[in-house]
């Protein structure tokens, strides 16, 4: 089943997806620099740095960091597999189903690879 969508609405999400992209990487290279920053503070950290109370240890700011360039990672791989169903022409149709997505939902969450129902059900 190929998408319903107009040209113009997948021009529309394709943009928006390219945007949802560039922001992922910025976000992605920055905290990428960071925890190489990180990195070099906890391998010089002493004892007494872990344990500073006026704020966090290496290894908050380690786990913080980390969670924050997975969910870059996630979203750079997320927003690839849209950009592909936009180019293969099955960007709007749910994976599960078959069904169309609808645009209000797509307009949330360009990414969604799943119509709302099927959303409900595997969420």
């Amino acid at each position: 089943m190929s998408t319903t969508m107009t040209p113009t609405q997948l021009e529309r999400f394709q943009v928006k997806l390219l945007k949802e992209r560039a922001d992922a990487e910025e976000r992605f290279a920055e905290f990428g620099d960071v925890m190489s920053e990180v990195r070099a503070a906890r391998s010089g950290a002493s004892a007494d740095d872990e344990h500073d109370p006026e704020g966090p240890t290496m290894t908050q700011e380690w786990s913080q960091r980390s969670a924050v360039l997975a969910d870059a990672r996630a979203e750079l791989s997320n927003v690839d597999r849209a950009l592909a169903r936009i180019a293969d022409g099955t960007y709007g149709i749910c994976s599960r189903c078959g069904k169309r997505i609808a645009v209000a939902r797509l307009e949330a969450r360009p990414t969604a690879e799943l119509c709302i129902d099927c959303a409900r059900l595997v969420g």
